[in-house]
């Protein structure tokens, strides 16, 4: 809830950049995620058009600069706000996204990075963001559910997807690092890194398998998501996806680096958890499709989560196409061009109304103001 609006301190009011990013919350790096898997699964489907992957995944590495020097100024001149966003039920899980951004710049910078440009410079910046996303997301994955435990107070009934974020961070840890792992030198280094991505793989998967149980329960038992929260529910497929890009990066890195027996293992994983998870995820796609139809027809609008669109479903796109390699079907290649148009449009329709409501400056405007009358103590707030 938003009280009367106050005066700005006299600290900041010279400031007008610090004005500006006083409401500017950590979801504004699910903007950043959605560009950078738009050019790396566009990458791994089609080398070809290598300078278009180029230029969006540039454009995703300048949002990330722009975005964490604006969250500096945020946390800078704007702690207060900083604090009540940690201690937000619903803000909070979205420190996860700061993780996954710099994860998804990373691995392009691993990918359509170094077939652009110079491969050691790139590199470098891949394993520098792989490193700090990995941090931070291990931070996340912990500190967020103890604030839920501890201070947030949630209820099941509040359950919602976006409850996964910080756990699927480190999934994104283990499906970018094996590209690092042949710039290792040979040995110990190689498999520690290597296991270590197999390691963040289980802490996800089972941290998910732990919390969709509650979301998939809040959803048949208490009806559908408010209307501008309905996008979220294609959170699902981000740990569904990207474990199985995670496993496909397992099975490619693991030649060469792990004993015969423990390689096969992993190439034989790569499809037998693959597949079925990726039968799954399209069933939750085709309900998740269905809810966001439904908010449609009642009257949704354009927020920020219609970013929900854009990485879950990148995350299929490369899972589909590591599917396909692994596997030989065709199915697979055209089931990741066909998710990969599905992303395209998402992206746009995301996109497009972002930088309008940034040019507004909606976006970034203070929260409306509460009614002057008291509300019930039983009225719900939107």
């Amino acid at each position: 809830m938003v009280t009367t609006a106050e005066p700005l301190p006299r600290a900041t009011a010279h400031r007008p950049r610090a004005v500006a990013v006083r409401h500017l919350g950590p979801h504004w790096y699910a903007t950043v995620m959605g560009t950078a898997v738009l050019a790396t699964a566009g990458h791994r489907l089609s080398p070809a058009p290598l300078a278009l992957w180029a230029a969006v995944w540039s454009l995703a590495l300048a949002l990330l600069a722009v975005l964490l020097t604006a969250r500096a100024l945020h946390w800078v001149h704007h702690r207060d706000q900083a604090r009540a966003h940690l201690l937000d039920p619903a803000t909070a899980p979205f420190y996860g996204c700061l993780a996954m951004a710099l994860l998804a710049v990373g691995g392009g910078a691993l990918t359509v990075g170094r077939d652009w440009t110079h491969a050691g410079a790139v590199v470098a910046l891949g394993a520098v963001l792989f490193a700090a996303g990995t941090a931070v997301g291990l931070a996340a994955a912990v500190a967020v559910p103890y604030l839920m435990a501890v201070h947030h107070r949630v209820r099941l009934s509040q359950a919602s997807p976006v409850w996964l974020l910080p756990l699927v961070a480190p999934m994104v840890s283990a499906a970018v690092g094996p590209l690092l792992v042949p710039w290792l030198p040979a040995g110990q280094a190689r498999q520690t890194l290597l296991l270590g991505c197999v390691a963040l793989f289980g802490l996800s998967l089972l941290a998910t398998l732990l919390m969709l149980p509650l979301v998939f329960a809040r959803l048949l038992t208490g009806g559908p998501l408010p209307l501008a929260l309905t996008p979220a529910l294609f959170l699902v497929l981000g740990p569904l996806g990207q474990s199985t890009t995670a496993a496909g990066q397992f099975a490619d890195a693991a030649p060469g680096v792990l004993p015969a027996p423990y390689a096969e293992g992993l190439r034989a994983l790569a499809v037998l958890y693959g597949v079925p998870v990726t039968g799954f995820a399209l069933l939750w796609c085709c309900l998740a499709a269905a809810h966001v139809l439904r908010a449609r027809r009642h009257g949704m609008r354009f927020a920020m989560t219609w970013w929900a669109f854009t990485f879950p479903v990148g995350t299929c796109v490369t899972g589909a196409e590591s599917l396909a390699r692994h596997t030989g079907l065709a199915a697979f290649g055209w089931l990741a061009v066909g998710l990969y148009v599905a992303l395209a449009a998402a992206w746009t329709a995301a996109a497009v109304p972002t930088v309008r409501g940034l040019v507004s400056g909606e976006l970034l405007a203070a929260p409306r103001r509460a009614p002057a009358a008291p509300l019930p103590a039983t009225a719900r707030t939107r």
